[in-house]
């Protein structure tokens, strides 16, 4: 059934196929209209896109982290504060127990590090930061602030 719907409104396509798939469970003979390779690939997409997301709110948080490390006294460091907390809460609220096996804070702390540091790179204020991440994930979950800057200090 391609109609070329999915790759020019994919609005419009998720909408009809979701119509097509209620009248499919309550029993209509739609099975031929409904675009299954495309269903397929969205409905695994969704959990992806999903960790992504929380993965990215994670690593953000990092970033506004590393920043404190390096320049407490920024003028900056408020707004810094309040950004993690933020991306820490979006990512909280996002976060699944799948989730668990599939986060590598490592990985991102990686990624978060070199970020800081670019963007940081004027300053020369990005003292050492641990090698690996400090925080664990349960931490960065509960989202307080301080008791994960202080993570960074040990």
């Amino acid at each position: 059934m391609p109609d070329g719907l999915y790759e020019h409104d994919a609005l419009a396509w998720a909408e009809q196929q979701a119509e097509l798939l209620r009248r499919l469970a309550a029993g209509e003979r739609l099975n031929a209209l409904i675009d299954w390779p495309h269903v397929i690939e969205e409905v695994r997409d969704v959990g992806l896109s999903e960790l992504r997301a929380c993965q990215s709110l994670l690593q953000q948080a990092m970033v506004h982290l590393l920043k404190l490390h390096a320049w407490p006294d920024s003028p900056s460091a408020a707004h810094w504060r309040d950004e993690a907390g933020t991306f820490l809460d979006d990512a909280a609220l996002r976060f699944t127990p799948s989730m668990r096996q599939r986060m590598e804070l490592d990985q991102l702390y990686a990624k978060a590090t070199r970020r800081a540091r670019m963007a940081l790179r004027d300053l020369d204020a990005l003292p050492d930061p641990p090698q690996t991440c400090p925080f664990t994930l349960d931490a960065l979950l509960a989202g307080d602030v301080e008791a994960l800057e202080g993570s960074l200090s040990r």
